[in-house]
């Protein structure tokens, strides 16, 4: 008797679909994705059309991450595929959403530098849990998404996103005869004007400008020559670190990781070896921020190697290498090296390299307070968020933000609701001024810190405010 035909239910057939809608978001064919991903047109095609479904999740991991899905077909496959081992619970990094909002997503998945970029938006599912998603402007209001969240993420401000500032950096002349002398110092200022903006307002008005003068920089460097074209190089480099900052203050980490490895080979060609291991510190921060217990410590130690001796870069990358050893569970280690940067800051501030010009006590304390919450000791966490809060200079609103938001939780783990949810609500309204995807995953640690105690009238409060600010499965 012959083998029966594999025939795949409308729910498995589900893969296919969501695959398709990925690869042609990224305008990639079903033979470019086969040659990158190693695998036969044909097995992709029978993926595709819904006759087959992949037997191993290593494979799917591969085309997700090719094709930048943030997890979602790792996610459908794992809850359609009989091949899953079990089924892998919901995280905030691999999004968890309904056929209707995959298909928001693979809508707005391009990066293209316009308008319209796709944006991550949290979004509460019928279960309560809470997830990033990738979604593009025109497809949320279409999709009927609260007015909070379409506040909170920018929806329903287009005058802010069309603020003068980025107006004026957006639409930079191509040829570098435009300029009086070279356009360096234009593209120099435009730069600093987007960090302040960004200080200022978040990240989400600063994207779209840093990706198209990335462009703009390229098309100059075609007819440049010389200095001129060593230095548009290095700007390029310094462009792309921005941009990968300001997808990981968005919580995209896949764009961030994407940019800063684009920052990391940029640096080599430009032969800067002061930017070189700032990127390769950024890394580490990056892995931090994701909560990498492999990475973190070994990046913070590979950028200290290539930093100079005894220098500032070697001092920045020793502070996110404590925070890593806090997230493995060492405070030993993490007190040595906290210590380590404390004691070499005097020495580091006459170092004359403009990267990490940021390191001072403060900053060291604030890194030490986000291990400490790590390591469990919660209320000295808090007390020492809350020192560095209140001398923060003006001007960094986004970074206030998320001081509050890390404050919070710390509050909540030192057994203090109500001065968490209070502290939580002021994160909250930070989060909704600048769309900081930071603040917005401290928030929802916090909203499930307070749960046990959600009959409290403060911590209800912040529970109903932070639940308006969220999308919601449909």
């Amino acid at each position: 008797m012959g083998q029966q035909p594999n025939v795949l239910t409308p729910e498995q057939r589900r893969f296919g679909h969501t695959l398709r809608e990925f690869r042609q978001a990224r305008g990639m064919s079903l033979r470019e994705l086969a040659a990158k991903s190693f695998m036969s047109h044909s097995k992709l095609q029978k993926w595709e059309n819904g006759s087959r479904l992949p037997k191993h999740r290593a494979e799917v991991e591969l085309v997700d991450s090719l094709l930048r899905a943030g997890g979602v077909l790792v996610d459908v496959w794992e809850r359609i595929s009989p091949a899953a081992p079990g089924r892998a619970p919901v995280s905030v990094s691999a999004p968890h959403v309904s056929e209707a909002s995959v298909g928001l997503a693979t809508a707005g998945i391009q990066r293209a530098a316009s308008d319209h970029e796709g944006i991550f938006i949290p979004t509460r599912l019928r279960d309560g849990t809470v997830v990033f998603v990738t979604l593009d402007r025109r497809d949320l209001l279409r999709g009927g998404v609260g007015i909070g969240a379409a506040a909170a993420f920018g929806m329903g401000t287009p005058a802010a996103a069309d603020s003068e500032v980025v107006q004026s950096l957006k639409q930079p002349p191509r040829v570098a005869s435009a300029y009086s002398g070279t356009p360096l110092e234009y593209f120099k200022q435009a730069r600093r004007l987007l960090i302040d903006n960004d200080n200022l307002m978040g990240p989400r008005h600063a994207i779209a400008a840093v990706r198209e003068y990335i462009e703009h920089i390229k098309t100059l460097r075609r007819d440049t020559k010389g200095v001129d074209r060593q230095g548009l190089m290095e700007l390029q480099t310094q462009y792309a670190e921005f941009a990968s900052w300001l997808y990981q203050d968005l919580g995209d980490f896949d764009s961030a990781e994407f940019w800063l490895d684009r920052a990391f080979q940029w640096s080599h060609t430009v032969g800067d070896g002061d930017l070189t291991s700032y990127v390769m510190a950024r890394k580490a921060q990056l892995a931090g921020e994701k909560r990498d217990l492999v990475d973190v410590v070994d990046l913070a130690e590979a950028a200290q190697r290539m930093a100079r001796p005894r220098s500032r870069l070697a001092a920045v990358a020793r502070t996110f290498e404590s925070y890593g050893h806090a997230l493995r569970g060492d405070p030993t280690d993490s007190e040595r090296a906290i210590d380590d940067v404390r004691n070499a800051l005097d020495r580091v501030s006459s170092d004359t390299t403009p990267w990490g010009v940021w390191l001072n006590e403060q900053y060291v304390d604030v890194h030490r307070a986000q291990g400490l919450e790590v390591l469990g000791k919660h209320a000295q966490a808090a007390e020492i968020f809350t020192k560095a809060i209140k001398s923060l200079p003006e001007g960094y609103h986004r970074d206030r933000g998320v001081y509050l938001a890390r404050a919070a939780v710390a509050h909540a783990g030192a057994g203090s609701p109500e001065e968490a949810a209070a502290v939580g609500l002021q994160a909250l309204t930070v989060a909704k001024d600048t769309g900081s995807g930071r603040i917005m995953r401290e928030l929802v640690r916090l909203d499930r810190s307070l749960v046990p105690w959600q009959r409290q009238p403060e911590v209800s409060a912040f529970r109903e405010n932070f639940d308006a600010a969220l999308a919601h499965e449909a």
